[in-house]
């Protein structure tokens, strides 16, 4: 039995709730249970210094947890202080992205998606890489709506979830308990039913290729799930 209650198979309830700000071009405040991230999108009229003049566009992002997101209180970061947990993550958040990106069309601007996890029961850069890509689809629809690009930029959605051995079971979409005593945890980014990245460790249990299999077949099923609520939050 998982400490939720959940069937190994269920995901966490799942409420996107879009335009929370009033002043980024797209934000959402996504729940998926008791993990809740603000994210929001910034658009920047010019690219990175490296891309000037290449025509093509950017996206990147940052990460951060809000100092009593968790049992007890953290120090807030620094952005010349980062964790190297946090760097990874924003690393991760950005690049997943723009997979789902078509940079020609988006044309020679920066988006940036800020990711602020307010409160955190595990699976915060899997929530933040989905709601961070209703935030860039709010924004991106902004940039069509006033004419400034013709065509969407934003090839499929991209959601991400995370999956794991608990007590000898596969399990779907991990919260804090059960991803604090996994034998394995992974993490699977996904578009429209490709792989984007896939991070999976042994945390103190080897697994097999069945077992990899397995769990492929879950987040597959999740990450359906999630993209469902994100073209629902965006319509």
């Amino acid at each position: 039995m998982r400490p939720s209650g959940r069937q190994i198979n269920e995901m966490r309830k799942i409420e996107i709730e879009t335009n929370v700000t009033m002043h980024a071009e797209g934000s959402c405040l996504i729940k998926c249970g008791n993990t809740h991230v603000l994210c929001t999108a910034t658009i920047e009229d010019r690219p990175p210094s490296f891309l000037k003049g290449s025509g093509l566009g950017w996206v990147t992002a940052e990460y951060g947890m809000l100092p009593r997101a968790t049992n007890t209180r953290m120090r807030r970061e620094a952005k010349t202080s980062q964790s190297g947990r946090t760097q990874e993550i924003q690393r991760l958040i950005g690049r997943s992205l723009r997979a789902g990106v078509d940079r020609v069309a988006l044309g020679e601007r920066q988006i940036v998606i800020d990711c602020d996890v307010i409160q955190a029961d595990g699976g915060t850069r899997c929530a933040s890489i989905t709601g961070g890509w209703v935030a860039l689809k709010l924004a991106v629809n902004k940039l069509m709506k006033a004419g400034i690009i013709t065509s969407d930029p934003l090839v499929d959605p991209v959601a991400a979830v995370s999956c794991g051995i608990y007590a000898g079971k596969l399990v779907m979409d991990l919260d804090y308990p059960e991803d604090s005593e996994a034998g394995v945890d992974g993490n699977f980014v996904m578009t429209a039913g490709k792989l984007i990245e896939v991070q999976m460790s042994a945390e103190g249990s080897i697994f097999t290729r069945a077992q990899m299999d397995g769990l492929l077949d879950l987040a597959e099923a999740g990450v359906a799930e999630l993209v469902a609520a994100q073209i629902e939050a965006v319509s």
